[in-house]
């Protein structure tokens, strides 16, 4: 039998990124996508996605358009991208991102069983959203869940916990506790997809993503991150305004390592009990971000306004080891060479062709 890739959200600002590299190891690869606007302004199929791609505009969450794609796909492996994203959006569109995470996820299941199509793999890209604020340390050493930060807590510019450390997220040590309906509706598909998958005798493979960003993204949707946001207002000489005391912390990964990884995932990767956490392994505080960005354009030095957004986590980075050795992989490029790279991307105006 042919080897066949389905990728959900195949358009999207990964899917495209992984297209190439699918495309030279399968016999046939399909991107599912539903060319949501507030994705792709221009609802077309992207210049980016590898020509060798069959492309089908389909939504995730209905059956009938399963039961189309089904007819004419068998897929020996999934890649299941299709999500919606956004913690502040998540808030105020609850429902919204329940029904494509989660509803779109039991949809793509009942439709393999329903046509007796079980893929032999599926790839969950989760998010680094489900551990919420993560492990925090005691100075007696001892961890703690110190959970979200409570509107009272930010209205009063207390923005860490007490006597506590952060600590970098694995998923082999700290516990999941979405502090944000995105991340609730993230680390459902997770659960739902490994159950299913068990039952089904069919290999699940979960990444958590920190925060993706490079060529390629959308600049347009306000929910893609904060990467992109600060590159243009540096490039318009802006004043980049930086949330909190400027000390929260991310890790920035590049979409060509989150690729590498992917892929990697896909074609040598055992099923473990532990997701696979992608990110560059280098944290990150918002206002140095804010600095790089400025730099690279000559705009005005970043400035602290204090504001916060609800459900924000304070510290979010990741430890890569584990990863790097059971995928045979690593990243590559650093934030301040990723962030010249987009901005160098921005500048040759190819967002005008990749939507």
């Amino acid at each position: 039998m042919l080897s066949t890739c389905l990728v959900t959200g195949g358009a999207g600002f990964i899917g495209c990124a992984l297209s190439g590299a699918l495309a030279d190891h399968f016999d046939r690869v399909v991107a599912l996508d539903n060319l949501h606007p507030q994705v792709h302004p221009v609802r077309q199929r992207p210049a980016a996605l590898d020509e060798r791609v069959e492309f089908v505009l389909g939504d995730v969450t209905a059956a009938s358009d399963w039961d189309d794609l089904l007819a004419d796909v068998h897929p020996s492996t999934v890649i299941h991208l299709a999500a919606e994203t956004g913690t502040g959006q998540s808030l105020t569109e609850a429902s919204r991102h329940a029904k494509v995470n989660v509803v779109g996820t039991t949809e793509m299941l009942d439709a393999f069983v329903r046509h007796e199509k079980l893929p032999r793999k599926i790839v969950l890209t989760s998010s680094r959203a489900v551990y919420g604020e993560g492990a925090w340390v005691k100075g007696d050493g001892s961890v703690s869940y110190p959970g979200q930060r409570s509107r009272a807590m930010l209205q009063r510019g207390q923005w860490d916990f007490p006597e506590l450390t952060p600590t970098p997220f694995r998923s082999d040590r700290v516990e999941p506790r979405p502090t944000s309906v995105y991340g609730s509706t993230k680390l459902a598909q997770e659960h739902i997809l490994k159950s299913w998958c068990l039952a089904m005798d069919v290999s699940p493979v979960i990444f958590r993503l920190q925060n993706v960003y490079g060529p390629g993204q959308s600049l347009t949707n306000p929910y893609t991150g904060i990467v992109s946001l600060f590159a243009q207002k540096a490039k318009a000489g802006e004043v980049i305004p930086v949330y909190e005391d400027g000390d929260i912390v991310r890790d920035f990964v590049f979409i060509d390592d989150v690729a590498a990884a992917i892929v990697a995932g896909t074609f040598a990767s055992q099923t473990g009990e532990f997701a696979y956490d992608i990110g560059s392994g280098e944290a990150t505080t918002i206002m140095h971000l804010a600095e790089i960005a400025a730099a690279i354009y000559g705009a005005p030095q970043p400035e602290i306004n204090g504001l916060f957004r609800d459900g924000d986590v304070r510290h979010a980075s990741c430890s890569i080891e584990e990863s790097k050795r059971a995928l045979n992989w690593a990243p590559v490029v650093m934030v301040d060479e990723g962030v010249q790279r987009l901005c160098s991307w921005i500048d040759a105006g190819s967002q005008t062709v990749t939507p």
